[in-house]
């Protein structure tokens, strides 16, 4: 039964392989190409421990869109590199330059943008992040904030080409992402600062994606205060909108007062759209302003060289160790072969699905954790088949010996895989970039080693010792008195000897 869950397992993986028509893995830096940015940060003063802490920041960013395998370091006393593949140049450059400015405002009147459109869809509330000049006014002297004849004028001759205010104590002209509408808003009603996590995801029961927020207490107050008089004002002054970077990312009528410190922002988000909006509220904006001051493409030759070549070695070292488990192991060493194929198609699998779970890419020093952790396999065998010929030695029959010699070398085999894995997450979570993904991948192969060992290798030197082929030790099964050591009798076990134990 294990076999056979063990290929529907398989099958399963394959499937979703095809059905998503997903055959590949998705390539590193150093294998497919990428973008490389250089930020130059543009502050009178630079203090190192800024520049360091911009370092986490955008490191934090940048590893949300995959597992690890970008790079980003310091240059200099101002300058940070940043080097990630799979990505385009100017989602790169707003991903690692944004700023973060989040502001929950009040909505005191909407109009047509530069672009015009259909009427906007009315959608949950949520809460915002800040930033500009002035400062931050009592909740109650933002909802009694009323606009003057000069807001109204401004309100009508603002193009939503033209910049807008950042004073946070004063009303506000500012546009939505499609130019479609404009809106006059009220003085900051929440800071940005008081969101304290922010994910992306499909709430239950819906079907569109959204950003979900949590506030810190003064920011669940103050959104509290907020909602709770926008509830009964008429339209469009029951509204809030929330404004990152100076444009409405969304406008929401208020349903009901949120007093519980949680808010959703919903809307037309696409998955990336979502997590890349909640990556940059989630880590934060940065301590120092930058400009990128250089960014280049990224070739994959010197990469997909050593690629090659390491691909060469590394055929060249499978073909070894086939010939040698045939040579010693005679056929039993085809359970070597077998086990090693299955390990190798669930590794590949697993990969190409991850790169689109999870967005794993495939570098060299991922491949690199991969072949280290097929290594370990090999290992595995090695101890489940020493065993066996061990327990023959000592006396066992040959069927006997099979079993004997699985509950004896499974303790070893999983407290070998249990340390390899657990410094692989050691590993993972104490480093970055390139060391990460080797992390991972040495982490995927020593699970695959484990399933592989039980439901493959396990089961099949099961069957094996059942035949007559194995049973009675064949010269050429790899079980042969001779090969073992032992006398014929000794290796089919005595009746005489059964009947005294």
């Amino acid at each position: 039964m294990t076999l056979l869950g063990l290929v529907l397992l398989i099958a399963v993986m394959f499937s979703i392989m095809a059905g998503t028509n997903t055959w590949a893995p998705r390539l590193g830096l150093d294998l497919q190409g990428g973008m490389t940015i250089t930020l130059t940060a543009t502050n009178p003063t630079v203090d190192p421990e800024s520049l360091e802490l911009a370092v986490g920041i955008i490191q934090q960013r940048v590893d949300g869109l995959g597992v690890g395998e970008a790079s980003v370091t310091t240059m200099g006393d101002r300058n940070i590199i940043v080097s990630a593949p799979n990505i385009g140049r100017d989602d790169l450059v707003d991903l690692v330059g944004a700023t973060a400015q989040l502001e929950f405002r009040p909505v005191l009147d909407v109009g047509l943008g530069t672009t015009g459109g259909e009427e906007q869809a009315e959608v949950d509330p949520l809460p915002r992040p800040v930033g500009g000049q002035g400062v931050v006014l009592d909740v109650q002297e933002v909802l009694a904030y009323q606009p003057t004849q000069q807001d109204y004028e401004a309100f009508e001759e603002f193009q939503c080409s033209d910049t807008p205010s950042e004073a946070m104590d004063q009303a506000q002209v500012v546009c939505d992402e499609e130019d479609a509408y404009k809106y006059l808003l009220g003085p900051v009603g929440v800071q940005g600062q008081s969101v304290t996590d922010a994910t992306a995801g499909i709430p239950q029961g819906e079907l569109s994606w959204a950003v979900s927020l949590t506030f810190d207490s003064t920011g669940g107050q103050r959104f509290a205060a907020l909602t709770s008089r926008l509830v009964s004002n008429p339209q469009p002054t029951n509204m809030f909108a929330i404004v990152l970077d100076g444009t409405v990312r969304s406008a929401a009528t208020v349903q009901a007062a949120i007093t519980n410190g949680q808010a959703q922002i919903t809307g037309q988000f696409s998955p990336e759209e979502a997590q890349q909006l909640a990556n940059v509220l989630r880590f934060g904006s940065l301590p120092l302003d930058f400009e990128p001051s250089q960014v280049e493409s990224v070739s994959p030759t010197l990469g997909g060289e050593q690629l090659r070549v390491g691909l060469i070695a590394g055929l060249i070292g499978l073909g070894v160790v086939a010939l040698y488990a045939i040579f010693y192991y005679r056929a039993l060493g085809l359970v070597v072969l077998g086990s090693l194929v299955i390990a190798l198609s669930m590794t590949y699998a697993a990969m190409v699905l991850l790169g689109t779970a999870v967005g794993f890419t495939l570098s060299l020093p991922a491949i690199a954790g991969a072949i280290v952790g097929i290594a370990v396999t090999a290992d595995s065998f090695v101890i489940f088949f020493e065993r066996i010929r061990d327990e023959v030695r000592d006396g066992r029959s040959l069927r006997s010996s099979v079993l004997s010699g699985w509950k004896k070398a499974r303790g070893t085999i999983v407290i070998a895989d249990c340390v390899s894995l657990l410094s692989a997450i050691v590993l993972y979570v104490l480093a970055v970039g390139g060391v990460q993904g080797f992390a991972f991948a040495l982490g995927l192969t020593t699970l695959i080693d484990l399933a592989v060992v039980f439901w493959f290798t396990k089961p099949m030197v099961m069957l094996l010792g059942r035949t007559k082929f194995f049973g009675s030790g064949h010269v050429l099964s790899g079980m042969s008195a001779r090969h073992l050591g032992v006398t014929q009798q000794s290796l089919l076990g005595r009746r005489h000897r059964r009947k005294e134990a």
